[in-house]
């Protein structure tokens, strides 16, 4: 699962993203705890030059009421073809959604639950495979997407059994956005991530503040 993730690009990440960007995404406002059913900037396969701003949580266009409950914001990479809420926008409608980092919730001794930050080894920006969606009613219109979950890679299993599905290559991205290849959602390589422990401030989606990128100690336990 992927249920939070920031996007803070440094200059040289932003400079990773295409250009023109939509007058809507906001690349200046850093943001460092984006949340289910919040607006993110993601980058579609009919707009590929440009980064726009959707609502996290997939709304398929056959929805009666349009609203977005945050119940499909990941969509499982084994079920795209099966699932009547994701296997039309996995055909038709794919995006990349770009990150500097995604949270996962750690179990330590006692149950305790803390989050760890993770993010590319080298520095680079993330790109998580994604799928959206329109729906519209009486003039509205509403665009959401979700972000594509597959098995964990050797450092992601130490900590939850899903992760983001991450294309890690320019090829691998615009090949996403031209055509619904399966044989691209696999982990990512071992290695390419790593992981510290952050604040449990981030327990609260209202909490969006740099210091959730800051290194929380570890607490070592001898039994």
């Amino acid at each position: 699962m992927c249920g939070r993730y920031s996007f803070a690009p440094t200059p040289k990440q932003q400079a990773e993203l295409p250009r023109p960007v939509s007058p809507t995404a906001a690349i200046v406002s850093a943001r460092y705890n984006i949340a289910p059913t919040q607006r993110a900037c993601v980058i579609t396969d009919r707009q590929p030059a440009t980064v726009q701003t959707m609502e996290w949580g997939l709304v398929p266009h056959w929805s009666k009421d349009g609203k977005n409950s945050g119940a499909l914001i990941n969509a499982r990479a084994e079920s795209l073809t099966e699932k009547p809420s994701f296997r039309e926008a996995f055909q038709t409608r794919r995006c990349l959604v770009p990150a500097d980092s995604f949270y996962e919730w750690k179990t330590l001794p006692g149950r305790q639950k803390a989050p760890y930050r993770i993010h590319a080894t080298d520095g680079q920006l993330l790109f998580m495979a994604g799928i959206w969606d329109v729906w519209t009613q009486n003039g509205e219109e509403k665009t959401t997407f979700s972000i594509i979950t597959t098995t964990p890679n050797r450092e992601m299993s130490d900590i939850h059994n899903r992760m983001p599905v991450l294309l890690t290559t320019a090829e691998a991205r615009e090949r996403w956005l031209s055509e619904p290849d399966e044989a691209l959602l696999h982990p990512a390589p071992d290695h390419y991530l790593t992981m510290y422990r952050v604040t449990a401030k981030l327990n609260a989606t209202t909490y969006d503040a740099p210091a959730a990128h800051e290194r929380e100690a570890e607490e070592w336990r001898l039994f």
